[in-house]
């Protein structure tokens, strides 16, 4: 679904991104793991065309979508829509409305059809009958389900999570990760986790990518990754800085 080929990326004279390679199967859940800075969500936004390459490639679904200009990316982000960390919602809409916003900026105009839609998404993230609430009513978790419900409205065939988890309690984050999995499993869909969340990684993901110096310098099995005994793997998963006292 998703090839990154020697990707490089500076932001301003910060080279974050130094030649990252990856392959994320058609199905799978591949989780992206590093350290806070480490340019997990500049990748990300590659994915969808929100970040350009300084050199290398991004393909999706067998298109390299490098060399496209903006007004061409709207069929790529059809199908392959982005989770924010907010939930990115419209404070001016119900949710309804925040739902049905891509719908109707894709052309959609039947009334039933969009309410329908909106209703099937939101029974998909156990908020069924939540419609009318405004954003400032909703709780952080309740938040990041209504962007995710706006997120699979279009039925794209990938879904990219940015810090799924960030900001919200233990038993909401545990609720956020069983639901990755149930979308996944019931909408066939492609899903890319940025976290540096263990937990949420090790319950979502069918590979981990763990993106060290500005390079993948882990690509496997989360059980893999738990029995590595290389010392940077070793450190991040236990939380070590590996300085010395």
């Amino acid at each position: 679904m998703i090839s990154v080929r020697q990707l490089k990326k500076k932001l301003g004279a910060q080279e974050v991104l130094r030649g990252v390679d990856l392959e994320i199967a058609t199905g799978e859940t591949c989780a992206i793991m590093g350290r806070s800075g480490c340019g997990k969500s500049v990748l990300l936004k590659h994915f969808v065309g929100l970040f350009k390459p300084t050199s290398g490639t991004v393909w999706v679904d067998g298109e390299d979508i490098t060399p496209l200009p903006e007004r061409k990316l709207g069929a790529i982000r059809k199908k392959v829509g982005m989770l924010f960390q907010s939930g990115a919602l419209f404070d001016s809409m119900n949710v309804e409305e925040n739902i049905a916003f891509p719908l109707r900026e894709a052309g959609l105009r039947n009334p039933k059809e969009i309410r329908d839609r909106v209703a099937e998404a939101l029974e998909m993230v156990d908020l069924a009958g939540e419609q009318k609430k405004m954003p400032e009513n909703l709780s952080g978790g309740m938040r990041k389900r209504v962007g995710l419900a706006r997120t699979i409205v279009g039925r794209p065939a990938c879904i990219l999570y940015d810090e799924p988890t960030t900001g919200l309690d233990p038993i909401a984050s545990d609720s956020i990760n069983h639901l990755i999995r149930r979308l996944q499993k019931r909408l066939s869909v492609t899903s890319v986790v940025v976290t540096h969340d263990m937990k949420t990684a090790f319950h979502t993901a069918d590979r981990i990518a763990f993106l060290h110096e500005g390079r993948i310098y882990f690509h496997g099995l989360p059980a893999d990754l738990r029995a590595s005994q290389d010392e940077a793997i070793v450190n991040f998963i236990e939380g070590r800085s590996g300085e010395s006292s």
